[in-house]
């Protein structure tokens, strides 16, 4: 039996970054990281968040400048770096936002991911996720970390709530 997801709850979308928002390639001089590669599609989804009443939050391992510029330029506030315990920083979002695990989405691509992928009430991972992730998410997106997975859960999340009107004068 296929399970049915209500996305018109949703209220929290957290995400991992290197695998999801970008494809897991980290490129590295000797001054340290150079650069990493994001979707725009990712970034006007991630906004689009906002507009629908949905808290966008980056929970990752790692600590980036390039990924505090990133959310800067597309407005996502909840920027959580060097974080260990992914589902204890998740049930502190939860807590400060005042939502539900069936409030909330997360989306990442590989083990470090499980504790969040567990805590949250629906769960997205990247087609080129871990193999060792994939039984325990709920959602198998069709598109790679990097090109626009994380829209294309924001879509499934937001398609019942779009008012394409809003969209004329972008």
């Amino acid at each position: 039996m296929k399970k049915t997801f209500n996305f018109d709850n949703i209220k929290l979308f957290a995400m991992d970054v290197d695998g999801t928002l970008t494809n897991g390639c980290i490129f590295m001089g000797n001054d340290g990281e150079m650069f990493k590669s994001f979707s725009v599609k990712d970034g006007l989804g991630i906004k689009l968040l906002n507009d629908y009443g949905i808290t966008p939050a980056i929970i990752t391992g790692r600590t980036s400048k390039i990924v505090e510029n990133r959310c800067r330029e597309i407005g996502l506030n909840e920027l959580h770096q060097g974080v260990k315990n992914k589902a204890a920083k998740l049930h502190e979002l939860m807590e400060k936002y005042h939502v539900t695990a069936d409030q909330t989405a997360y989306i990442g691509d590989d083990m470090n991911d499980l504790s969040a992928v567990r805590t949250a009430g629906i769960s997205f991972a990247p087609s080129d996720c871990a193999e060792s992730l994939k039984p325990f998410i709920d959602i198998i997106l069709t598109k790679p970390g990097g090109e626009a997975a994380v829209r294309e859960a924001i879509d499934l999340i937001l398609k019942e709530r779009y008012d394409f009107n809003d969209f004329l004068d972008l």
